[in-house]
């Protein structure tokens, strides 16, 4: 292709089936239309949305593209982390989301080995922003392909299966789904030589494969997020065969014990102004010696000294879009006036950035939806009812939502002074996608208490 400016020479060594790998991976994380809208930019005005689907589909060989073209679509994807030549251990991240919880075990010096992610509009973010090189790394979509094979029959033989198709690891990440428990009704089975009883109790959940993998790959350490409600749900009992499960597959979890306060509940407003609590269950094999003495207690030590302002995490120019339209603000406006006039907390949470004390609800996968639980006042001035709607100045202050890029800096993806977190899909999937995933420094913070303890592996 053809750049409006001088030519350039091309990269070395390179061919047109690796220029054609290069565009392929792109494609698959970017839409045409925002691939030709950065060549466009950088003067390349020959890329069309048709010429990229006529490539794609095979109708068209790709052109002999220049050395900045190259460069540009290498661009497009996360580069390979420096420290992976002498990595300080291994891991894999499993339910992963967007990474969330791999981007703070990556920042400690981990490499991260196997990726397992069903959706893919998640999957595009992720690969996005961490490199996922097939060589190196596997991506898998559903785990339950890796630990409940269809062509595979037997316990000791599953459990095999898991052992050859997951590389080795000394860290296990999960962020599983809570999902109801059923019992089986089945005796209990052997795998590779031990009877587990959790194979009894815990199928048809996803916290199943977890466990299948665990007592498959006996990793040393594991970290597994839920929402605190996990420990109230179904009435206790799904905690209590989870905590009863790691038990029996010989782990300690760290503050096992602990009821109220209970420092495996971590709430984020410690770390970025946004109230989320979740339950962080951290495991250590029972076998390395002090594994009862970690404990999530000692998380303090890793706060920031001062937590961000909400003001200090807002675009200086968003977009006129986020700002709610008249009929959503009305309804909103009066949904929340019905609800408090009946003593129901229901209702808007209208956040002014001037507050630096202000911490907002929690950022929800519904978000999307009408933003209602995070709102940014700008300068809305209730009076009386049905007179704040006839005010014309009034009406042009009213409040917005967040941009996914606020979203982005609310959830710690985006970091001052660092690249920005890149966001290839639309504003629904990411709201959605943010929504879901976890805030960043807790789990760097986590990553950073267990870190003395993995290296204690190498001595």
């Amino acid at each position: 292709m053809h750049a409006a400016a001088t030519a350039e020479p091309r990269l070395s060594p390179a061919s047109p089936s690796d220029e054609m790998t290069l565009l392929t991976h792109v494609l698959a994380i970017y839409s045409v239309r925002d691939i030709v809208m950065r060549l466009h930019d950088a003067g390349y005005q020959d890329w069309t949305p048709q010429l990229l689907n006529r490539i794609r589909q095979g109708k068209t060989a790709l052109p002999t593209l220049s050395a900045q073209e190259v460069l540009l679509l290498q661009n497009l994807l996360p580069t390979r982390p420096a420290h992976y030549d002498a990595p300080e251990f291994r891991f894999v991240d499993l339910f992963a989301g967007i990474g969330g919880i791999r981007r703070g075990f990556e920042a400690i010096g981990g490499k991260c080995v196997f990726t397992s992610e069903w959706n893919k509009e998640a999957v595009r973010t992720y690969k996005a922003n961490h490199y996922s090189d097939p060589q190196e790394h596997t991506f898998n979509s559903d785990i339950r392909q890796v630990t409940q094979p269809a062509d595979v029959s037997g316990d000791e033989a599953v459990y095999q299966h898991i052992d050859a198709t997951i590389p080795d690891h000394q860290v296990l990440l999960a962020g599983f789904p809570c999902q109801p428990f059923s019992l089986a009704g089945v005796s209990k089975k052997n795998a590779l030589g031990r009877a587990h009883g959790f194979e009894c109790q815990v199928q048809g959940t996803l916290f199943f494969d977890v466990a299948r993998i665990l007592a498959a790959k006996k990793p040393p350490f594991f970290v597994l997020e839920n929402v605190k409600n996990l420990k109230s749900h179904d009435k206790g009992r799904t905690f209590a065969i989870i905590m009863e499960t790691l038990n029996e597959l010989g782990y300690d979890v760290a503050d096992a014990d602990a009821n109220a306060p209970d420092a495996k509940i971590i709430d984020a407003r410690h770390f970025l102004p946004q109230h989320r609590e979740r339950i962080v269950l951290v495991g250590i094999r029972r076998d390395i010696a002090g594994s009862r003495a970690f404990t999530l207690r000692d998380i303090r030590q890793h706060f920031p000294a001062e937590v961000p302002s909400l003001q200090s995490l807002l675009e200086s120019e968003p977009e006129e879009k986020y700002t709610l339209s008249p009929h959503l603000w009305r309804y909103l406006y009066n949904y929340a006036k019905k609800h408090k006039a009946k003593g129901n907390g229901f209702g808007f949470g209208l956040n002014d950035p001037r507050n630096i004390h202000c911490c907002v609800r929690t950022l929800s996968a519904r978000y999307y939806k009408d933003g209602s639980e995070i709102l940014i006042d700008r300068g809305w001035d209730s009076v009386v009812g049905e007179a704040d709607f006839q005010n014309v100045a009034n009406m042009a202050r009213r409040p917005r939502r967040l941009s996914p890029r606020e979203c982005a800096r609310l959830m710690g993806f985006d970091v001052p002074g660092s690249e920005p977190f890149r966001i290839p899909v639309s504003d629904t999937q990411a709201y959605k996608q943010f929504g879901n995933s976890v805030v960043v420094p807790v789990f760097a913070a986590v990553a950073q208490l267990l870190l003395p303890h993995i290296r204690s592996l190498k001595r």
